[in-house]
Parts: C-alpha cells; sequence; structure tokens
C-alpha cells in the first residue's frame, strides 16, 4: 500500500472556497448565538450568499457614539479565513472618526498586516467597537480630502501607514 493511501480521504484536494464556506458557516452560527454588544446581523445580507454580511451596529453607551446607528459590510474573498475580510462602513451615516474616512475605509491594522486565521468576524467587530468607544473627538484622518479622491474602492487594496493622528 503507498505511503498516505489508507487514510479517509487521502489524495483529495482540499478547495479553499470549501474551507472559506465551512468556516462562514460556524462565524455565522457564532455571531447569531452571541453577537458582539450594539451589534445584530441584517439576515438579508446572507440569504443569497454567505460571503457578503451586513452588520447593524450601535454606538455603545457612554461613547461619543451613544445612540447613533451604523452599518459595517464584511466581504470575504476565497482565500478566507488566510486573508483578512475587506470590511468598511456602509449606508448614511459614516462615523466621524480619526481612523474612519468619509467613504467607508477603516484604518486598522488587523484589516491588513496584522491579520490572523485565528481572528473572526465576532473579534473585528469587537475591534471596531474599541476604536470608536476611545475616541476622544469626532474629527475625520487629515487626508480625508485626497485619500477619498485617490483611493481604490478596495480598502484592502490601500497601503496604510498605522499611527495616531491626534495624542
Amino acid at each position: 500500500m503507498e505511503a498516505g493511501k489508507d487514510r479517509p480521504g487521502a489524495g483529495m484536494e482540499v478547495r479553499p472556497e470549501g474551507l472559506r464556506e465551512k468556516r462562514l458557516q460556524k462565524e455565522l452560527l457564532a455571531f447569531q448565538n452571541d453577537p458582539p454588544p450594539g451589534m445584530t446581523l441584517d439576515e438579508k445580507s446572507v440569504q443569497n450568499s454567505i460571503t457578503q454580511w451586513i452588520v447593524d451596529m450601535e454606538g455603545a453607551p457612554g461613547t461619543l457614539y451613544e445612540g447613533e446607528k451604523f452599518q459595517l459590510l464584511f466581504k470575504f474573498s476565497s482565500r478566507y479565513p488566510f486573508d483578512s475580510p475587506q470590511v468598511m462602513f456602509t449606508g448614511d451615516n459614516i462615523p466621524v472618526h480619526p481612523h474612519v474616512y468619509s467613504n467607508g475605509h477603516i484604518c486598522l491594522s488587523i484589516l491588513t498586516e496584522d491579520w490572523s486565521p485565528a481572528l473572526s468576524v465576532q473579534s473585528v467587530c469587537l475591534s471596531i467597537i474599541s476604536m470608536l468607544s476611545s475616541c476622544k473627538e469626532k474629527r475625520r484622518p487629515p487626508d480625508n480630502s485626497f485619500y477619498v479622491r485617490t483611493c481604490n474602492k478596495n480598502p484592502k487594496k490601500t497601503k496604510w501607514w498605522y499611527h495616531d493622528y491626534y495624542p
């Protein structure tokens, strides 16, 4: 018997799309059962395709965003979870924040080079909640106008420089 041929599934190739679908099903169930505080999944957004989610978000109590409502758009490539999801604010109310551009793009390192397959939709949502909750002053990034005029529609194609704009 050839080496490895005695195992079930030996020689079968694992398709990245199959891994993505399985992982997203697991994350969807986890999100529905235990959503991050102030977040709910727009169930209609996942009816046709599990690779694009809309998450409704409410500003956390006691923060500058208390009572405000936002929407996050998650798009998952065929390389997810090895590649981070594309995440951006969408809709009519984009939060005014030093790391959020007026087009909804979010400057957050875990969405690019600090991504790890150990992270999840829930952990990304918690990071965004934390980012907004720690804000001391509502203002756009200083390069907002230039960035919005010149950027790619996909924020993952941006080469971000991570630094705090304001003390």
